[in-house]
């Protein structure tokens, strides 16, 4: 399935969401609840600490997390937020310009599962004109903030994307058929995964650096094993603001070290991957290869 026979994919996942996130500033309700200490505030002021935590992200993470990719050649998949690259243009040119692919994480770094419809569609328009216009390329994949709409993946394969990431069930990419106005879409599920995020790092019981580079390595190392025999995928997610602190970034570092020494990986962006996919798997529905 992989370009020259490659046993494994690994998909490098850089989520770029600062700036983008819960905020009385932006006109939310509330400010935004992820925090690395674990403060949840019920009360509706503005979180200046954790504003702060997230402003890290990009004056002191980006610059270690690009450096550490640029060193292993590695090409990206970020899942940004519209408005963070909006916030952040230089992230967005460096994404044109090192040849990494932007995928969309929305136009905010919010909950979208409620929205209705029409409202939900004019935030995937505004994600797709939003990223077009900082990266220079539409965005052809999507990742929701985790919960999303029970329509969103026909309103994706509506408005021209191909894969959809909001999955965890597999290590393989696979096919879904929905259900549009101009007939039935196919679309790539191109599954996503949680155990190996770096936001192990701010759940309790949170992983020390070790901890989380022995998980991906092994997690590496399963998944190459059993790609002798069947092609296999691993997705590696990253924060700037969460692996790009001084005491985590050679953790990251010293993974893409330990995938580099080994024949056969297939270092690759998801819509590589999900295009791959597409190629070596016919589509189940007549409309949906783009």
């Amino acid at each position: 399935m992989w370009p020259h026979d490659a046993r494994l994919a690994l998909s490098i996942v850089v989520n770029v969401e600062e700036g983008a996130e819960m905020s009385l500033r932006d006109g939310d309700k509330a400010p935004e609840p992820v925090d690395e200490l674990g403060v949840h505030l019920k009360v509706p002021i503005r979180n200046f600490a954790n504003e702060s935590n997230y402003e890290y992200g990009i004056r002191a993470g980006w610059p270690r997390v690009e450096a550490v990719l640029r060193k292993h050649a590695i090409r990206a998949t970020f899942t940004a937020a519209g408005m963070a690259l909006e916030r952040a243009p230089q992230i967005g040119r460096a994404i044109a310009e090192g040849g990494h692919e932007a995928c969309s994480h929305g136009w905010r770094w919010i909950h979208q599962f409620s929205y209705n419809e029409e409202r939900e569609r004019d935030f995937v328009r505004k994600a797709v004109d939003s990223i077009r216009a900082t990266t220079g390329a539409r965005p052809l994949g999507w990742l929701s903030r985790y919960l999303h709409s029970p329509r969103l993946r026909r309103t994706l394969a509506e408005e021209g994307f191909l894969y959809h990431m909001d999955d965890f069930s597999d290590d393989v990419p696979r096919w879904d058929v929905v259900e549009t106005d101009a007939g039935p879409r196919a679309v790539v599920i191109l599954p996503y995964a949680l155990d190996s995020n770096d936001m192990k790092f701010w759940l309790a019981p949170g992983y020390t650096p070790q901890q989380w580079l022995d998980y991906a390595v092994e997690t590496f190392e399963v998944l190459y094993e059993e790609g002798g025999s069947a092609a296999r995928m691993m997705s590696l997610g990253v924060h700037l603001r969460i692996i790009g602190r001084p005491g985590r970034i050679r953790a990251f570092d010293r993974f893409l070290q330990h995938a580099r020494s080994k024949p056969g990986v297939w270092f690759a962006t998801r819509l590589e991957i999900a295009r791959a996919f597409a190629a070596a798997t016919p589509a189940p529905a007549e409309q949906a290869a783009r």
